[in-house]
């Protein structure tokens, strides 16, 4: 059994010397026991805490949840159980379990101070994804590390799935051979949905894809959150690129996608808006916030209290200071601006300016926190972080071990 590839990618994507906790996405099922089990030998003094998700979709879930909290606590971890509450969707239900646990997960990750959660995929769910593949699904392989698939409750959280070299069947011998008992979700073999039934067909191993290496592109990022590269832009980073500008969660694909790569390859000069993006092609391209979504619902107003903090149509990061307000865009909004942010509005690119966060506190003048300068910061105004730089960095490959998160 391939128990030093799980120990050697601890090592390569997790820094022993941080003292941050290290998440462990944990269900009581044979993956995941396994998983923290080897988490627990490799962390040796740095906490490990395992989050256990009550999808609420099976009559003994809240049992399982105890079983498996009480697991982990007596395995040394801590453990936290979290619950997806409210209706369930009476299609796609798979698919939204999965975004919902990704939620879950990553905001109970990021409270716990963990900058990287492990999750329990092996070989098997590679060889089941592939058979759902050719069956028509559009299930994507999980990979070694990558950034958490949600927004924005995935910010700053990356994935770490040591355990894609082993298959399921060997991780459970080693457990029977510890003395080790597991949980078994019935929703497993429940065949009106494809994994289960792509589980139950026996699909061959499949070894894990060797990642794509893509050297990434020469890039700028403005205050504004707008994104520069060249006209030669892999797909994949422009993807990434317009994803992150737009500050969405589903990255655009197919025909759309190849057609605008295309025209970039020609020596077109053009303007065009892709999923929440706009994009200007000269003799490079600008990506930023599409500022139209504004008329078909984007960019939607945030309230916020006196010193809370959420995030603003995924691209900011906003804490209100010591008054309430309302944050919305700064389109048709400029001309209330102070002097001085006006003309550090002029420095910024034109079509990036309407999608700028505009701050309107109770009785107070609105103002752009992006165009402040560090003299402002004492005042009681709101702050806004920028999220689209790391986000960025992160999509395309450049933050690849929890030291450099």
């Amino acid at each position: 059994m391939r128990l030093e590839t799980v120990r050697a990618a601890l090592d390569r994507r997790l820094d022993r010397r941080s003292t941050a906790p290290i998440a462990v996405g944990f269900s009581g099922g044979g993956d995941s026991l396994f998983l923290l089990k080897a988490v627990l030998d490799w962390a040796d003094d740095r906490p490990v805490v395992a989050l256990v998700v009550d999808h609420r979709l099976q009559p003994d879930s809240a049992r399982w949840t105890a079983e498996a909290v009480a697991k982990a606590r007596a395995l040394g971890a801590s453990a936290t159980a979290l619950a997806w509450t409210g209706d369930k969707p009476s299609t796609g239900l798979p698919a939204a379990a999965r975004r919902a646990r990704h939620a879950l997960l990553a905001a109970a990750a990021r409270e716990a101070g963990a900058k990287v959660l492990l999750l329990g995929h092996t070989a098997s769910d590679l060889a089941e994804g592939a058979a759902m593949r050719a069956e028509g699904s559009t299930v994507s392989d999980p990979r070694e590390w990558a950034p958490s698939p949600v927004w924005p409750e995935g910010r700053g959280v990356f994935l770490l799935r040591p355990l894609l070299g082993l298959t399921r069947d060997a991780i459970r011998l080693a457990l029977t051979a510890q003395g080790e008992t597991w949980l078994d979700d019935p929703a497993n073999e429940d065949l009106r949905y494809a994994r289960a039934r792509a589980r139950a067909s026996g699909v061959a191993e499949v070894a894990p894809a060797q990642a794509v290496s893509r050297r990434p592109p020469a890039f700028h990022v403005d205050r504004a959150g707008a994104i520069r590269l060249p006209r030669d832009v892999a797909a994949a980073h422009l993807a990434a690129a317009l994803l992150c500008a737009a500050g969405t969660e589903r990255p655009p694909r197919g025909q759309r996608l190849a057609r605008l790569v295309e025209r970039l390859r020609s020596d077109e000069g053009f303007a065009a808006t892709l999923s929440g993006a706009r994009v200007e092609a000269g003799s490079d391209i600008l990506i930023c916030r599409d500022a139209g979504e504004i008329a078909r619902g984007g960019l939607a107003p945030l309230d916020l209290a006196p010193g809370q903090t959420r995030v603003w149509d995924g691209r900011w990061d906003v804490t209100a200071g010591t008054e309430a307000l309302t944050v919305g865009a700064l389109k048709g909004g400029a001309s209330h601006l102070s002097p001085d942010q006006r003309a550090a509005l002029s420095a910024l690119p034109t079509p990036a300016r309407p999608g700028l966060p505009l701050i309107a506190p109770l009785g107070a003048a609105p103002y752009c926190p992006a165009l402040d300068g560090p003299d402002l910061a004492a005042e009681g105004r709101a702050r806004a972080r920028p999220l689209v730089l790391d986000r960025f960095k992160a999509a395309i490959g450049l933050i690849d071990q929890e030291s450099v998160t």
